[in-house]
């Protein structure tokens, strides 16, 4: 999906605000380093979504500054912290009405472990989110397409977003297996560290890889950019029936590609909750062919 102008806005400040924290750095460098994300931002093909420029910027801080902030002790304490309660939300998963729409609830709210997304991840915030998760419920259309897919389907792929979550994504895919036994399932994790999304150690560290083929898509980039990720990867999801995307770095990289992918996330920044009319933090489980061609063709 196309970056907007918003998107653009919003990194831009990102990166000034950035600068402005930075202790030991001349005003000089601080502009110069400003001017090349302008650059990248100027020169970048037209089709780019965020999270490929994201990357770019990314590149430009290193040649400045150096490798950038490391995420892996704060990823596995994610980890861990969810893998601490993840017995309860199982067992909160079982007792519902609904075992498949609760794996999906809790799933999504797990999105809101993102550092991409937002400068700090709030756990009371997180805890209020799952609670209100077991009382909540999915768009009654799109949850009847979505079962109806999984059980004519011969093949799922399973788009992983964030550290933490991946624990609820987990809870989801043991119910999907639970339901569908005969579903071939599959995983996507990044191929590089980014941020706090998914790689493989966090696949290994919360027992996923025990239940399901794990693929890295040979990239660095805070989504699924098609034309980018491996051949492996890329084969995975043009063979699946169907799709099952989390986060809004996949939903903006992966928008428009023509798949049968459902989308699941929150509405973290002000752009995604003036674009889907809804508050921060509320939750989105949508169908790419349907929703979002009649919803949002001005951004088309």
């Amino acid at each position: 999906m196309q970056v907007s102008a918003a998107c653009i806005r919003c990194m831009v400040d990102r990166q000034e605000e950035r600068m402005q924290k930075k202790t030991g750095v001349s005003e000089i460098k601080k502009a110069e380093y400003l001017k090349q994300v302008l650059r990248v931002i100027g020169e970048s093909n037209k089709t780019a979504s965020a999270p490929e420029l994201v990357e770019e910027i990314s590149k430009v801080y290193e040649a400045f500054f150096g490798k950038e902030k490391e995420y892996g002790k704060i990823k596995y304490e994610h980890n861990e912290k969810m893998l601490h309660i993840e017995e309860e939300i199982q067992h909160s998963i079982e007792q519902s009405e609904d075992p498949l729409e609760q794996a999906i609830l809790y799933a999504r709210t797990g999105n809101y472990i993102d550092y991409g997304a937002m400068k700090v991840v709030d756990e009371g915030i997180l805890g209020e989110l799952l609670q209100k998760a077991a009382a909540e419920k999915l768009d009654n259309k799109n949850y009847e397409c979505f079962k109806l897919d999984l059980k004519q389907a011969k093949k799922l792929t399973y788009v992983l977003d964030n550290c933490g979550e991946i624990v609820l994504d987990k809870l989801l895919i043991k119910e999907i297996k639970r339901q569908y036994p005969k579903l071939q399932i599959s995983v996507l994790v990044r191929g590089k560290e980014v941020l706090n999304d998914v790689t493989m150690e966090d696949a290994i560290q919360t027992g996923l890889t025990k239940m399901v083929p794990v693929i890295e898509n040979g990239t660095g980039i805070a989504g699924t950019v098609l034309e980018k990720i491996s051949k492996e990867a890329k084969e995975t999801l043009n063979e699946a029936d169907i799709i099952l995307a989390k986060g809004q770095g996949n939903f903006e990289s992966m928008y428009g590609c023509g798949l049968n992918v459902y989308y699941l996330f929150l509405c973290k920044c002000d752009w995604f909750v003036k674009r889907f009319a809804m508050t921060k933090n509320a939750g989105v489980f949508l169908r790419e062919g349907e929703y979002i061609l009649q919803n949002m063709k001005e951004e088309l």
